[in-house]
């Protein structure tokens, strides 16, 4: 069909186009990117930070796995906090407020130093098949790109449509156009599609604001990486402190008083926005008796006078953010740089997804990000790390790479997309981790790494490393339980409620030696030891329903199961009974039955 050829291309050239891209190149494919602009490659289209609450997990997670997002991260960021310090283990989560710009262009030098990975700029337009396989991708101007794999990572430009006030426009981001014809095409090959939307707040000029009048927000005083491996010195650049404000009576005055110019509350703007991250005008509507909201105002890099105002997305006309910006405390003389705005944009349902992101209805297609209907960076990441992984595996003839709930936060995300699918941008929490006390930011190491050597993706050096520190926390967990100071184990002391693990410090020289994150660990998993071993054992309980594989093409039009539980598995199909377990509509008595099938089949 064409002489231009590639293992694998990659669609998009966002967070999980990057992380697709270089996992397929570092596993010694060929790979084309196909971006419609290469210098907005890994662009921070919205906030300019990467982790957070579970999100922050995820990125020490594709770090583990050897993908790229927490290398760029500790290389350009400007504040590090541990957020949910007061709280658990299990809920606390790195994240930092990365330079914008620099982000951008150290991801974008990873990206052009990677060898076997070409960039290629253009927009596609549309897949060539050969029977049920993907072959090629269409560029606009009739350019033909042949791939034996293409990963599909559109973002929010799939006949994306911008909002502010009652204007619209076509786009995919704030001046830049919207990717057209590719949904269209999909859609013609019987991919069931629908339309989510997504918002971002005013940028403000930080010389404008009174500062004196802000909450200031410091980062953490020791900031901890994201990698296991970051640049040294770290932190890399200087560190710089973010401001807080509130939304009052005379904000959601203003706001109420413009719904009638609202996209949102007129019906102009059809896609179902995020539930877990809502505009100020949802915020306002839906909690009418909150006398305020946070606001997070956050530098957007060091050379930079953008404020990004975290927590106002919104999609008001240009006069009315205005007014409600000068509404609050510290902003009353604020510049505005750019307004808000919301884009609408097409996805694909992701139960039309096996668990490796390959499509069920076109083989070698893969989908990641938020044309599965996700929201955020780190999301989007991680889809595309395992996505470039798979269709590597699967152009070498291996089996698919597979995290299960148990294993990864990354296996929770997978499993949710592809066994419900999203009716809203679906974004990462750590309340949807029920193995979470064992999916800490602390152990993603441990975890993953030995994962990621396996797939050539982690050097032996990191490998071994991590292997090391793995085997000095066994041996100094016996050592403080034979250890005895004070009538008691050291290991006893350090179960105490009141005791920390910088405290043992000063009883024994040997623990003094270790590093703060091995005490962390030892600290952690020697507080927590009961309710570890409750959540292994309920994890063996698990994995025995998720081990027992449902066979491709079985027939559930089995006697004694619910219509629902029949329509749902037949549509979903699920590759074992412990997913099947977890579909909504399907019950107890509906797997039951299904595993006596299973067993005499």
């Amino acid at each position: 069909m064409t002489s231009e050829h590639y293992d694998v291309l990659v669609v998009g050239g966002g967070h999980a186009g990057c992380e697709a891209a270089l996992a397929c190149a570092r596993m010694g494919l060929e790979v084309g990117l196909v971006t419609m602009d290469p210098a907005r490659i890994a662009e921070m289209s919205c906030n300019p930070c990467i982790g957070g609450l579970a999100k922050g997990q995820m990125v020490r997670e594709v770090d583990a796995l050897g993908g790229a997002m927490g290398k760029a991260a500790d290389a350009t960021g400007i504040q590090f906090r541990i957020l949910n310090r007061r709280k658990g283990p299990a809920v606390q989560s790195p994240r930092c407020q990365s330079d914008k710009e620099l982000y951008k262009l150290h991801m974008q030098a990873v990206v052009a130093a990677q060898p076997r990975l070409t960039v290629i700029a253009g927009q596609v337009v549309d897949l060539k098949l050969r029977g049920p396989r993907v072959e090629a991708v269409l560029l606009k101007g009739d350019r033909l790109v042949g791939g034996s794999a293409v990963v599909l990572t559109t973002g929010t430009f799939l006949s994306g449509k911008l909002h502010v006030g009652l204007k619209n426009w076509a786009g995919g981001r704030i001046d830049e156009e919207a990717a057209v014809g590719l949904s269209e095409g999909l859609a013609g090959v019987g991919f069931e599609t629908g339309r989510l939307k997504t918002g971002t707040p005013p940028r403000l000029h930080r010389d404008s604001l009174d500062l004196d009048a802000l909450e200031v927000q410091p980062g953490d005083a020791q900031p901890q990486p994201f990698s296991f491996d970051p640049p040294a010195p770290f932190p890399c650049l200087p560190q710089v402190v973010c401001w807080i404000t509130h939304t009052n009576p005379k904000t959601h005055q203003i706001i109420r008083e413009n719904l009638d110019r609202s996209p949102i509350y007129t019906g102009v703007i059809g896609g179902v926005g995020p539930r877990y991250c809502p505009s100020i005008e949802d915020k306002v509507v839906r909690f009418p008796d909150r006398e305020r909201h946070q606001i997070f105002l956050e530098p957007e890099g060091l050379s930079t006078p953008v404020v990004y105002a975290n927590g106002i997305s919104t999609s008001l006309p240009g006069d009315a953010q205005e007014a409600l910006v000068h509404s609050l405390v510290g902003c009353e003389r604020a510049v505005l740089l750019r307004h808000g705005y919301a884009v609408e944009y097409d996805f694909f349902a992701p139960t039309q997804l096996r668990r490796s992101l390959e499509t069920k209805l076109v083989e070698n297609l893969y989908m990641a990000g938020q044309i599965n209907g996700t929201s955020g960076y780190e999301e989007a990441a991680a889809q595309g790390l395992m996505a470039g992984i798979n269709a590597a595996l699967k152009l070498r003839g291996e089996a698919p790479f597979i995290l299960d709930r148990s294993e990864a936060y990354i296996g929770v995300l997978i499993d949710d997309l592809v066994r419900s699918g999203p009716t809203e941008p679906y974004r990462m929490f750590t309340s949807r981790a029920e193995f979470r006390l064992l999916l800490r930011a602390d152990n993603a190491d441990r975890r993953l790494t030995a994962k990621g050597r396996a797939l050539g993706l982690v050097s032996e050096k990191r490998a071994r490393a991590v292997a090391d520190k793995r085997a000095l926390i066994a041996s100094s967990w016996q050592y403080m339980d034979r250890t005895r100071v004070q009538g008691a184990s050291l290991s006893e002391v350090l179960r105490r409620n009141d005791k920390s693990f910088a405290d043992l410090r000063a009883l024994d020289p040997r623990l003094a030696q270790l590093d703060a994150e091995v005490g962390r660990a030892l600290e952690i998993e020697l507080k927590y030891e009961g309710y570890i071993k409750r959540q292994s054992q309920q994890i063996e309980k698990f994995r025995r329903l998720e081990l027992r594989p449902i066979p491709n093409g079985f027939n559930f039009d089995l006697p004694g199961l619910r219509i629902e539980a029949r329509e749902k598995l037949s549509s979903i199909r699920p590759d074992s009974l412990g997913q099947a377990s977890r579909i909504a509509g399907v019950t107890p008595a509906d797997v039951a039955l299904l595993q006596v099938h299973l067993g005499t089949a």
